[in-house]
């Protein structure tokens, strides 16, 4: 099967930043599908992967990335329960094993759904891995409660990013939160409102935007742009019991007792921690797909697909990774086999 991969970290300029080649097909057993990935989408983690991941020495062989797919379930494994070949599938992998930047792939059934009838090939690549980060964030980890919590408020900084497009959604749909969202340019401020956020304000002055819509304090913020450079700001603005979260990460430690007089919660959110630790809920993520592809279908959700690139090539990957890394793009970038 032909596959893409790079030995090497290298800017993505660089000419074997990615490479082309061929391997084998792999076989299917125990939880696995085989799948035939038809597209595929890229993220923030790609690129991060790639810059980081073969730095000090070149590889062997071809390390293959990627985490977001939509294809055919060509073989299964002796346990798998939950589909059969001839299923169109959509998921968004497992940081632990080899990536969707292939025409085959192997991928636990539980960590699979269902593809959404109505949604194109590119629609669906688009949404696996951001609407599971979105729902765990939500559900999971701040578990959003329509007794407790209705009529709370909830901050998304990077609205217009592929999580925060999906979030907001969600939010707005399945809770009754008010649902603010952060975005500088004109562009991402009119996403963000397309999305259905019901305010947005600019995270460049984000203390005195709050002020002027009259939310000087937030119940929950969910930080998917950078927590290292926000956490002052997060930890002045969150509510007293409040609760904030990132999907981020930060280079340094962060001063948890800033947190401590409001008694706030804080949270980490990863999508692969279920997958990567093998955890007794692993299937929570099938569940959770099959539900949204419910979502999709009946028009409560709407893909974020914003740029669609035609073909499986070392040059298609390219522009997809150089268009996330220059922190410009809106929604999800797609490549269709």
């Amino acid at each position: 099967m032909k596959a893409i991969g790079f030995k090497k970290s290298l800017p993505i300029s660089e000419p074997n930043s990615f490479i082309a080649f061929e391997t084998e097909k792999p076989k299917p057993e125990g939880h696995d599908l085989l799948v035939q990935i038809q597209a595929i989408s890229v993220n923030p983690v790609d690129y991060k992967i790639r810059q980081n991941a073969a730095k000090d020495q070149e590889l062997d062989t071809p390390k293959i990335i990627g985490w977001d797919a939509v294809g055919i379930v060509e073989e299964v494994g002796e346990e798998v329960s939950l589909f059969k070949a001839g299923d169109a599938v959509y998921y968004a992998g497992d940081l632990t094993r080899s990536g969707c930047n292939a025409e085959y792939q192997l991928i636990d059934e539980r960590i699979v759904g269902r593809k959404p009838k109505n949604l194109s090939l590119a629609e669906v690549a688009a949404m696996p891995l951001t609407t599971l980060t979105a729902w765990e964030s939500i559900f999971d980890r701040i578990k959003y409660n329509e007794a407790a919590d209705k009529g709370k408020s909830i901050l998304f900084l990077n609205g217009a990013g592929g999580v925060g497009s999906i979030a907001i959604q969600l939010a707005k749909k399945l809770t009754g939160l008010t649902v603010i969202a952060t975005a500088s340019r004109n562009e991402t401020r009119d996403w963000c409102l397309k999305m259905g956020a019901d305010f947005v304000v600019n995270h460049h002055n984000l203390k005195e935007e709050l002020e002027g819509i009259g939310h000087t304090q937030i119940d929950y913020i969910l930080d998917f742009v950078d927590l290292k450079q926000y956490w002052q700001q997060l930890a002045d603005l969150i509510k007293p019991q409040g609760h904030i979260l990132s999907i981020t990460g930060s280079s340094d430690p962060l001063n948890l007792n800033l947190l401590k007089n409001k008694s706030v919660t804080f949270s980490w959110e990863l999508m692969y921690t279920r997958s990567m630790h093998q955890t007794p809920d692993m299937q929570r993520q099938h569940d959770i797909l099959n539900r949204a592809a419910d979502l999709f279908e009946d028009g409560t959700l709407q893909p974020t697909v914003t740029t669609i690139f035609e073909g499986f090539s070392v040059e298609n990957l390219k522009k997809a990774h150089e268009l996330q890394e220059s922190g410009t793009s809106i929604g999800k970038n797609v490549i269709v086999y």
